[in-house]
């Protein structure tokens, strides 16, 4: 029998559902007073403006080496800035709960992506019939009403593939992030930081500053909370829960944040999903849960009997 889990990592854990789970609502509160772009820069700079004082407080510095500052770089672009500004703008036109199930189709792409690109993270019957499942889901969740948009505006398709996309970006960074240099947690997440905020800010400031007196307070309280909250306080959280509970426990946020996002949708903004979004959750999760358990556990009993010689075993060797 295995021992009881410390309370502490749970309740890392649920801190951590609630910072990235909420992250939807409040960006479905900024975008009505802020353009997507300038909500992305300003994100940005908050979250900076706390990691780099946390690099002072911990005696820290930024990271060195050239090889570092490439993954860096990449990971600033591929897995912030067009992550969070493909999900900004999808939010205009749709509720934050459905953008939180839409998601959910993350760990589903990295399975796939993990088989072309991640030595060992070979695709099984269980990891495929998982990521199946999960489209089938996104099929449900997105439905037949949305698909007919094509003949005209598409507006709310066009939202919907904009989310996914955002969800794309997320597992291509899994891979590029699983590829880096060996380096401290906190100080490559203030340097991934830091380039997304060189890169956002001098785009956003291009177009025009926004007037901040003109924003309602709840849209700037929800960007503090997106750049504070959301960015750089569960950032800390995350590299803190990983390293006392592995990322096997971790991994349950992919269940969790999406069914948070729904909750929060609906009480604080009185979202109501239809039946297609809550069906779809239900297939996406259970292809989450088939993937990761299942096709997990083959994964790992193939490669023990791959490393496995039998000691009656003829010597082929010379």
């Amino acid at each position: 029998m295995s021992p009881r889990r410390p309370l502490l990592h749970w309740l890392l854990l649920l801190a951590l559902v609630a910072m990235w789970g909420t992250s939807f609502l409040l960006t479905k509160v900024a975008v009505a007073a802020i353009a997507p772009l300038d909500l992305v820069a300003g994100r940005f700079v908050l979250g900076t403006a706390v990691l780099l004082a946390l690099l002072i407080v911990t005696r820290r510095r930024l990271p060195a080496g050239g090889r570092l500052w490439l993954f860096i770089v990449a990971i600033a672009l591929v897995g912030n800035c067009i992550p969070f500004l493909l999900i900004s703008w999808g939010q205009q036109r749709i509720d934050s709960g459905l953008a939180g199930i839409l998601m959910a189709i993350m760990p589903l792409t990295t399975v796939m992506l993990a088989h072309f690109f991640v030595a060992g993270e070979r695709l099984n019957r269980f990891k495929a019939a998982g990521f199946l499942l999960g489209f089938l889901g996104i099929v449900v969740l997105m439905g037949p009403a949305v698909l007919l948009e094509l003949s005209g505006s598409g507006a709310v398709l066009l939202s919907q593939l904009s989310v996914l996309g955002g969800a794309v970006c997320y597992a291509v960074n899994t891979i590029i992030a699983r590829h880096r240099p060996k380096s401290d947690a906190l100080v490559a997440a203030a340097g991934v930081s830091l380039v997304a905020c060189l890169i956002m800010a001098p785009v956003s400031a291009a177009t025009g500053l926004p007037d901040l007196s003109t924003i309602p307070a709840p849209a700037l309280m929800a960007l503090a909370g997106l750049g504070v909250v959301s960015t750089a306080l569960a950032t800390v959280v995350y590299f803190k829960l990983i390293a006392l509970a592995g990322p096997s426990f971790l991994s349950l946020i992919n269940y969790l944040i999406p069914a948070w996002a729904v909750l929060a949708g609906m009480l604080v903004l009185g979202e109501r999903p239809d039946w297609t979004a809550f069906a779809g959750l239900a297939l996406i999760l259970c292809g989450i849960a088939l993937a990761e358990t299942k096709g997990r556990k083959a994964a790992e009993e193939r490669a023990e009997a791959e490393c496995t010689i039998p000691l009656d075993a003829p010597n082929d060797r010379p």
